[in-house]
């Protein structure tokens, strides 16, 4: 079996193909084109059995990866931080694109169980989706900062917190600029007109978000305090459950299952502040709202701390739990459309 690394760039891919044993075999590179990745391609169809590994940033990698796996290719997503340690065991020293291209090789020969690329689907429509939202809320709140420290110098009341973006107090505080010249009050009014701009676009994506999540996550959006964006970040943020062996590794993968770090016969744990953390703040979401109703959620987190844990030890174990619910339920949801989309191909 022959491995394939890839280090990527803009403009160009440098590849090196690798034996069993990590021995160097071969190396290219190539524009990122179509007619450049046609070339690896053809360049790689010398050895039957092939694996390409790909340094896991997508934002460099996706195009290569689409057409591999339209290729028929199978392709490995190597995390960046697996490189590091292949890089200081080479004996070649430095850092080029061929000794990076070898050390993604290594490491995809080297760790089991890598992720497995396959084409994007609607969780990559709902990642962008989600992320623009994000970018867009960011921008307001820069804004509605900015907003509130003019109407203190123009010595008008500030509007109640969160408030600053609904309609009715953004037209009163237009009324109240009109006929001023000061700097301070024409960048005010331009604030004004950008924040209402920016709260019809947020609102737009949401409705568009909530009508996608509605048909591909019902099951999710079934759970106790998952409301749609909050489903919608989980499937996004997910990326394709099949993807992931078991719940376990699912819980690893988004933070919630603990670190050991015991030796001998004590037995212990720490927090694991690492993992997906957007995955966690939504699986943290829900285990609040939960909190927040009567219910299986608030019953367990009573029982925990009944028996010891502290509230914040009991939300944390709530997480786990929730992290199971939420990979069975994302299982079912992806059963379903597979379903769906073999019922359509039969049609067809």
């Amino acid at each position: 079996m022959v491995v394939i690394g890839v280090d990527s760039h803009k403009r160009t891919h440098t590849v090196v193909a690798v034996d069993g044993t990590g021995r160097k075999l071969a190396e290219r590179t190539v524009a990122t084109t179509g007619e450049g990745h046609l070339e690896l391609l053809n360049w790689s169809r010398r050895w039957p059995e092939r694996t390409w590994a790909l340094e896991d940033c997508r934002h460099l990698t996706r195009r290569l990866e689409a057409d591999l796996l339209k290729g028929g290719e199978a392709v490995l997503r190597v995390p960046p931080k697996l490189m590091a340690g292949a890089r200081r065991s080479a004996r070649e020293p430095g850092k080029s694109d061929p000794i990076d291209a070898l050390s993604v090789a290594r490491a995809a020969l080297r760790e089991p169980n890598l992720p497995v690329a396959r084409l994007d689907g609607i969780e990559r429509e709902l990642r962008l989706l989600v992320d623009y939202r994000d970018v867009l809320i960011a921008e307001r709140t820069r804004h509605e900062a900015r907003l509130r420290w003019f109407l203190v110098e123009l010595g008008i009341t500030e509007p109640a917190a969160r408030t600053l973006a609904q309609p009715a107090v953004l037209a009163a505080i237009d009324r109240k600029l009109v006929g001023r010249s000061e700097p301070c009050a024409r960048i005010g009014g331009y604030l004004v007109t950008r924040i209402a701009e920016l709260t019809l676009a947020i609102d737009a994506l949401a409705r568009e978000i909530r009508e996608r999540t509605e048909t591909v996550a019902p099951a999710l959006l079934d759970l106790v305090g998952c409301g749609p964006l909050t489903a919608a970040k989980l499937v996004a943020e997910t990326a394709g459950v099949g993807r992931f062996r078991s719940r376990a590794a699912f819980a690893a993968h988004n933070g919630t299952a603990p670190i050991p770090v015991w030796s001998g016969n004590l037995v212990r744990h720490r927090l694991n502040r690492g993992g997906n953390r957007q995955l966690n703040l939504a699986l943290h979401r829900i285990a609040i709202t939960q909190l927040r109703c009567p219910g299986p959620g608030r019953e367990y987190v009573a029982k925990r701390m009944a028996a010891g844990d502290t509230k914040t030890e009991a939300i944390r174990a709530l997480r786990r739990r929730l992290s199971d619910e939420v990979f069975r339920r994302l299982h079912t949801d992806e059963a379903a459309r597979a379903a769906l989309e073999g019922v359509a191909r039969a049609a067809a």
